[in-house]
């Protein structure tokens, strides 16, 4: 099964960088999209980004764009997501995600990164 696991998060300040990373497992991910969701305390979870495996396509949740960027690196079976210009409502766990093209439904999850932004 494949298995995601998250790292990277910490504290930063408003206006600082962070990359998150996501090592992947479990599968050949030639035929997937990976990527990113948040999920803030009270709030519903957020898709934030979500980049195709094999010809690397991205989507941007609109409260992202501009300021954070997904990539990942094949041989490494890893995805990142680079974080700039952070703000205070960026703080929450972030969720590195998998799911086949074919399905609707994002079927794997990581268990999550706390990213937290300071004024």
């Amino acid at each position: 099964q494949v298995q995601l696991v998250e790292s990277g998060g910490g504290l930063v300040q408003a206006g600082g960088s962070l990359r998150l990373s996501c090592a992947a497992s479990g599968g050949t991910f030639t035929s997937y999209e990976m990527g990113w969701f948040r999920q803030a305390p009270g709030k519903e979870r957020e898709f934030v980004a979500l980049i195709t495996w094999s010809s690397g396509i991205t989507y941007y949740g609109d409260s992202v764009k501009g300021r954070l960027t997904i990539s990942r690196d094949n041989a490494k079976n890893t995805v990142y997501l680079q974080m700039n210009s952070l703000k205070p409502e960026d703080t929450a766990v972030y969720y590195c995600v998998a799911r086949r093209t074919d399905r609707g439904t994002w079927d794997y999850w990581g268990q999550g990164t706390q990213v937290t932004v300071s004024s």
